[in-house]
């Protein structure tokens, strides 16, 4: 079979002729960015052909001719022949070693947020222990003497085994003289013995953590002998393709076999981004007996296969808030199969166990007097206020926009995306800045937000996100009625096709900024307090870790309060999710932050469309709360005249 090498990785595989790219990646281990699920559509598991011939056909009309001609191709519509490949890999965004990779995420979160060493209590421990040979006429079998081992150093426990650890006793306990390895789960007065190993093993004992987001997944190695987080790594959630927001996968999932498919397409990208960093740091899969996962309500029951039906049907009622412990195998994770899985608590139908994970890496989790707001800005945007004597949580549909979604040129913030605009005050014109420095291909989230405030200050645009077709400006072009704004032309671009944002698309995003503003807003108003009372606000979710704070704020997508209140947290569910698989004291902490929560439900709050109509202008109709954004403005257009 041809060998296929993936640099700069340096990993190789054999793989049958006919096998594609993005298969052969994905077995070697190797990320490869593929939002579509390779069907050839998306464009974004760009890959370049080193040396070697290999067959290339669909998808060609998705890249530049440029781009084909230094070797590039679409990593799930090429092909392997019979000869060997070596294959280039983009550095890629939400990976390990990528510009938003999240494995420095632990640096977001003050020190003494994070559990200290003397806190690392996992739910699965692994003990060593020296088994008495077996003995003539001693009426004890191989399994009486391994529990009485077991029971000798932690006390007359009742122990107990699944069948397929049993089926390794006999041979385990001979192999090394009596000297093995437990893993064990401790409920109450009872142990679970989950795997069994001869030798000392206990150096090697690792865990997962993984935040199952409706746009993406992302999933944490973790070394739990000495509690540190191994590699991050995060890909699109799978599911995608059945609907970009909640509502909509719940719908899909009322289709036929639309349960299954959701359920399949989330489990397939978690066991995905599992073989990766296992395979990248020599873990074999059963060495992995540690899991939490952290996500929303409707991503839980999708992943488990419960019906999410109700979660949108007054009273919005969901199948379960506090999961039982599952085993790997009954969840479909592919490690020890006999792990336990522990899945964050949810709140409500729209608050989920991202939110509670989140809340352990903020002061409200600290018992502090102060009132703080946690913000966690993605597809949907949760908001949680309180202090330690309570807590009031809300949801709001901010939709995928901040992710490139409803973007005629919107893309996730990846290689070629466009992260900062640059307008000029005089002319118009803009000056894009990409990751990885490289041809633009579309513009992500935080390019679009930074577009937005320069156009807006620049006076290129109103408060309601229309242009100017006054002034002229040759990056703005106007047919009829409608207009546009031109980022890249063709010959600059990576599609060989312009990139251009229009009213809608800016319309998608003040949409998005609204719901988030407005739910603040409502509950800020609910507890008779303002923005500028509040001891601090944090800003969660992967997207908000890159917000421009200045720039949203120009555009009213956050208070306009001191910038020092503001503290970015990133990735939080993750970072929960690995405290929480660290420490059983963290996870007692978290289920008490669940059941002190009050949810708010904004679909029969009144006052709420008051509060998102008001919101859906640049910053805001009310300029009073934006007082530095309107000296900006002021100062911006005296300064381009």
């Amino acid at each position: 079979m041809p060998k296929v090498e993936f640099q700069p990785v340096g990993v190789t595989i054999d793989v049958p002729p006919g096998t594609d790219l993005l298969t052969a990646a994905r077995r070697a281990g190797v990320a490869v960015d593929s939002p579509c699920g390779g069907k050839g559509t998306c464009g974004q598991c760009l890959v370049r052909v080193a040396s070697g011939q290999m067959n290339f056909v669909g998808g060609r009309g998705l890249l530049s001719e440029a781009l084909l001609a230094e070797g590039y191709v679409l990593a799930c519509q090429a092909t392997v022949r019979d000869e060997p490949l070596t294959i280039e890999i983009p550095q890629q965004v939400g990976y390990e070693g990528g510009k938003f990779a999240d494995g420095d995420e632990t640096f977001l979160v003050r020190h003494e947020l994070l559990p200290r060493e003397w806190q690392y209590d996992p739910l699965a421990v692994k003990w060593r222990l020296t088994v008495s040979a077996p003995q003539p006429e001693d009426g004890l079998g191989d399994l009486d003497r391994l529990t009485r081992a077991i029971q000798q150093e932690w006390g007359p426990m009742r122990v107990l085994y699944s069948l397929a650890v049993i089926h390794t006793v006999a041979n385990t306990l001979r192999a090394a003289d009596g000297v093995v390895t437990v893993t064990l789960i401790r409920d109450g007065e009872q142990l679970h013995a989950i795997r069994l190993e001869s030798g000392d093993t206990t150096m090697r004992h690792f865990g997962l953590a993984a935040d199952v987001g409706t746009t993406t997944v992302a999933v944490q190695l973790i070394d739990l002998v000495r509690g540190r987080v191994l590699a991050t790594r995060s890909e699109y959630n799978g599911q995608i393709p059945c609907g970009l927001d909640v509502i909509s996968r719940i719908n899909y999932a009322a289709r036929g076999d639309g349960l299954a498919e959701l359920r399949c397409g989330v489990l397939e990208t978690l066991n995905r981004l599992i073989a990766q960093l296992a395979a990248a740091h020599g873990v074999a899969a059963h060495e992995i007996s540690n899991a939490v996962i952290s996500g929303n309500t409707t991503m839980m029951h999708l992943m488990l296969g419960l019906n999410p039906e109700h979660i949108r049907l007054a009273p919005y009622t969901p199948t379960l808030l506090e999961a039982p412990y599952f085993s790997a195998a009954e969840v479909g994770l592919e490690i020890n199969p006999d792990s336990w899985v522990y899945l964050s608590p949810c709140v409500g139908s729209y608050v989920g166990g991202d939110i509670t994970a989140g809340l352990l890496c903020t002061d409200l989790a600290a018992g502090r007097e102060d009132i703080s707001l946690f913000i966690d800005i993605g597809t949907n945007g949760e908001i949680v206020l309180g202090n330690n004597e309570f807590l009031l949580a809300c949801a709001c549909s901010a939709g995928p926009a901040f992710e490139g979604g409803g973007i005629d040129c919107g893309m996730r913030a990846a290689l070629g995306a466009i992260e900062k605009v640059d307008v000029d005050p005089a002319t118009g014109a803009p000056r894009c800045y990409t990751i990885g420095n490289t041809r633009p291909r579309g513009i992500c989230g935080s390019g679009m937000i930074d577009l937005l405030a320069n156009l807006l200050l620049g006076g290129w645009i109103d408060s309601a996100g229309k242009f100017d077709r006054q002034r002229p400006c040759p990056a703005i072009r106007v047919e009829g009625k409608k207009a546009w704004y031109v980022l890249a032309e063709a010959s600059v671009s990576a599609t060989d096709k312009d990139l251009v944002i229009g009213e809608q698309d800016i319309e998608n995003i003040v949409r998005a900024k609204a719901a988030i503003y407005s739910a603040c807003a409502l509950m800020m108003e609910q507890i008779g307090m303002e923005f500028s009372d509040l001891a601090a606000v944090y800003i969660a979710g992967g997207f908000g870790r890159f917000l421009d704070l200045a720039k949203a704020t120009v555009i009213g997508l956050v208070p306009d309060i001191d910038p020092e209140k503001f503290q970015y947290i990133g990735n939080s569910s993750l970072m929960g999710s690995y405290m929480v698989a660290v420490s059983q004291d963290y996870r007692q902490r978290q289920y008490e932050l669940a059941r002190r929560m009050t949810y708010f439900d904004l679909s029969n709050a009144p006052g709420y469309m008051d509060h998102y109509t008001a919101a859906l202008f640049l910053p805001h109709t009310d300029e009073a709360s934006f007082p530095s954004v309107v000296a900006a403005m002021q100062a911006d257009r005296e300064g381009a005249r």
